[in-house]
């Protein structure tokens, strides 16, 4: 999981944008990046840019409860595992297809799902991000705001992303945290 992380990092430090909070360590580090990996496309730049852009506009849609515009970008096979057993090593807490969650979704369970660091990866019309939202849920609205590392799918079908898959992943610990956090 380590030598993932790194290698995500030093992917971030060379062809990735980052949603919110920008990247100040290491010179070193993004120095001998910039040697191993090949020169980032001003293409896939831009679109790195975009899918950035849709995924904030699809959080803000899953906060608002904006059913209409998840059902437009989420293909009919689109799935949402959570996390738990599954970042451990067991079976996912639980599988929503596209219409569970968009059931769940409809029900408005979020007052806000902020996108904390979030890398992309392009490959053509497909792109991959991994990163966290910090969450606070309208059923326990004075708990603390719990957060949720992920990697999700995204492909460019006939000029627009789709949202594919989310999949909750176990991620890496920060100062705030106790324990990576996932959602049911």
């Amino acid at each position: 999981m380590h030598a993932r992380l790194t290698l995500v990092l030093l992917l971030v430090l060379v062809c990735s944008v980052s949603a919110q909070e920008p990247r100040t360590s290491g010179g070193a580090q993004r120095q001998a990046a910039a040697a191993v990996l090949p020169p980032v496309s001003p293409a896939d730049a831009a679109k790195a840019a975009e899918v950035m852009a849709f995924e904030r506009e699809m959080e803000a849609a899953v906060v608002r409860g904006d059913v209409a515009f998840l059902d437009r970008i989420c293909p009919s096979d689109f799935t949402f595992t959570h996390g738990d057993g599954w970042i451990s090593g067991g079976a996912p807490l639980h599988v929503d297809t596209k219409e569970t969650w968009l059931a769940a979704v409809s029900k408005k369970p979020y007052l806000t799902r902020d996108l904390g660091p979030v890398n992309v990866e392009v490959h053509g019309d497909v792109a991959i991000t991994y990163g966290r939202y910090k969450m606070h849920q309208t059923a326990n609205p004075s708990a603390p705001e719990t957060s949720v590392w992920f990697e999700r799918v995204y492909a460019k079908r006939n000029g627009q992303w789709q949202y594919l898959s989310h999949r909750t992943v176990h991620g890496p610990l920060r100062e705030n945290d106790q324990k990576p956090a996932s959602t049911k």
